[in-house]
């Protein structure tokens, strides 16, 4: 059975129904202080192979979405809108992976830069 964060995580681009998005309501109103908690420890550790490509992928579909988009913002769209542009980025999951493959490199780097400021954040603390 998937944890919390994982649900949570895994629909986090997905287009919710309206009975959904009230079920999230009131699961993150009851583990909302847990998955905080949860991400804050999360944040000290360096993220797991799986979590990077996860990444990637998300900012691949932010990138295809901005393309497709052009100057729109995803937040003015529509209900209906949204809609229209889930169905879109789904016929273009093979140019999502593909894209997310080529921007995995600069994940990790981004990645090993927020643990390597970290460092330097605690040293400077002691």
């Amino acid at each position: 059975m998937k944890t919390i964060d994982e649900m949570f995580e895994s629909s986090l681009d997905e287009l919710l129904s309206k009975a959904a998005r009230m079920k999230r309501s009131r699961v993150l109103r009851a583990k909302g202080k847990q998955i905080a908690r949860k991400r804050k420890l999360a944040l000290k550790r360096k993220a797991t192979p799986e979590k990077l490509k996860a990444r990637a992928m998300k900012k691949a579909r932010e990138l295809i979405a901005k393309r497709i988009l052009k100057d729109r913002k995803k937040g003015e769209l529509s209900l209906a809108g949204k809609e229209a542009l889930e169905k879109k980025l789904s016929t273009k999951k093979a140019v999502i992976k593909r894209i997310a493959k080529r921007i995995l490199p600069k994940v990790r780097s981004a990645e090993a830069e927020r643990l390597k400021k970290r460092g330097e954040k605690n040293e400077t603390n002691n």
